[in-house]
Order: structure tokens, then C-alpha cells, then sequence
């Protein structure tokens, strides 16, 4: 670690709470910022998406669960892959806790990716995560809300994500969408966030930014692909590639039954 200075316990409580300023003012900011998310006008859902999950086939509309308000976790995994995304997964790990809390406040929450419904199911299985998980390998919901692109837009360089264009690397991206439903049954989208505006989600990186050496991300990524790993996958040999999926010589883990 780099060297810090080392002063007396009246001089770290001076400097403490001229940080503590600057937090309450961040907080109030974020306050507001919220206040303006909620204030968003909102766009009607005309389509209709049918997913394949564990109960079967289920509509936009069903993945509601009751409940006025939906949040959609749209997790890397391809249809080629064998396992989900890296980062994906670590934000799926900070899910599972408020998961109660959620549902017992009027919000479903449920994850969606285009790989097939075995596939996922069974490295959920292996992950040991409560979250509803559904497929939409048969719909276009993934490119709809921009986080899946097409071969020929793969082609063209021109993929839109995180509100512009631009080259995407890798078919599958990451994002939150949240939609709302009204007494009618009408849905409606109010909001989504993308790349960097997901790490709310992410309570280890709260944790770490409280400490000396923070987040501590200094190999080739400079971003959590430096160090994350699946949680059945530390202290294993190998690394995360520029698809944010993890390689490595042989599968060590056991399933979960």
C-alpha cells in the first residue's frame, strides 16, 4: 500500500468530517437523483414476450408474480456458452439477500438470458442462486431493450448499448430494466441502466471502497474481470477473457444437488 500519513486522533477526526461533508452532499445528490428516476416517463410494452421458465411458458406479464413492479436482470449467457458470465454472476450473488425484501415490497425480481432453459438451469443449480431465471431464446426481448445484437449488426459495427452506437465485441451484454404494470394489466417500461450504472447492485464493492487499497483492480482490465471469479472458482488456475467468461484447464466443482 502507499504510504499514508500518520497523525494524531484529533487531527483524523478534522479531516474526517470534512470528508463526512462531502458524503452527505453525495447522498443528498443521490437522493435527488432518484426522486428525478422516478419522475420518468414511461413506455408501453406492445409486444408480447412469451419466456420459457421453470413453470413453463410465461408472459412479460406473468413475470410480474402478482406484484405492480418488475425488476429484469438481463444476465450474459449466450446460447453457446456453458456457463454464465463472470461479472453477471457476481452481481447475481448480491441478489439472493434482498430477494425477500424485495417481494414482500411489491417487487419481483427475475433474470433473463438467451441461452436455452437447461443450460441455465443447470449452472444455476451449480450456483445455488433463489432468483426466478427465465429463457428468451425464443423471443426477441434481449435485442428489443439493446443488450443481445444480431449477427449483422455484430457485422456492420453499428450495436446500440448504454444509449449509443457503437462496436460491440461480444453478442450479450449486461443491464437492468425495470417495468411496471397497472390494475388493467397494461405493461410498461420506466427504466434501464447499463455497464457501470449497475454497480449499486454490487454491496462487495461498497465494502471495498471503504478500505485502504479499495477495489484494488490493477491487471490488464483495470475493472473487476482482474480478479472476480465465479464463486466455486477461486483459488483455481486461470482467468477472464474479453467475454467475461472464465477459462481454465479442467472443471473443478461439484453441482450442487
Amino acid at each position: 500500500m502507499a504510504n499514508h500519513a500518520v497523525v494524531s486522533r484529533e487531527e483524523w477526526l478534522a479531516a474526517r468530517m470534512e470528508l463526512l461533508e462531502k458524503e452527505k452532499e453525495l447522498t443528498r445528490l443521490k437522493d435527488e437523483l432518484s426522486r428525478q428516476r422516478r419522475a420518468l416517463p414511461w413506455v408501453k410494452v406492445e409486444k408480447s414476450y412469451v419466456f420459457e421458465g421453470p413453470e413453463g411458458k410465461e408472459t412479460l406479464a406473468d413475470l410480474f408474480a402478482g406484484r405492480s413492479q418488475l425488476i429484469v436482470h438481463h444476465f450474459m449467457f449466450n446460447p453457446d456458452w456453458q456457463e454464465g458470465c463472470v461479472g453477471c454472476s457476481f452481481h447475481a450473488d448480491h441478489a439472493d439477500g434482498p430477494l425477500v425484501h424485495l417481494e414482500n415490497h411489491d417487487v419481483s425480481f427475475v433474470r433473463v438470458s438467451r441461452a436455452p432453459l437447461a443450460k441455465i438451469q443447470a449452472f444455476n443449480r451449480r450456483m445455488g442462486w433463489r432468483p426466478k431465471w427465465v429463457s428468451s431464446c425464443d423471443n426477441t426481448f434481449n435485442h428489443d431493450f439493446h443488450v443481445s445484437f444480431t449477427k449483422e449488426e455484430m457485422a456492420s459495427g453499428k450495436t446500440y448499448y448504454n444509449y449509443k452506437t457503437s462496436d460491440a465485441m461480444i453478442e450479450d451484454l449486461s443491464g437492468v430494466s425495470v417495468f411496471a404494470k397497472d390494475g388493467a394489466g397494461d405493461v410498461y417500461h420506466t427504466y434501464s441502466c447499463f455497464g457501470r450504472a449497475e454497480e449499486g447492485a454490487l454491496g462487495t464493492y461498497f465494502y471495498l471502497d471503504l478500505t485502504p487499497k479499495g477495489r484494488n483492480e490493477t491487471g490488464p482490465h483495470h475493472n473487476l474481470m482482474d480478479w472476480v471469479r465465479h464463486h466455486d472458482k477461486y483459488g483455481f488456475e486461470g482467468f477472464v477473457d474479453t467475454m467475461s467468461l472464465f477459462r481454465t484447464g479442467a472443471v473443478r466443482y461439484e453441482p450442487r444437488s
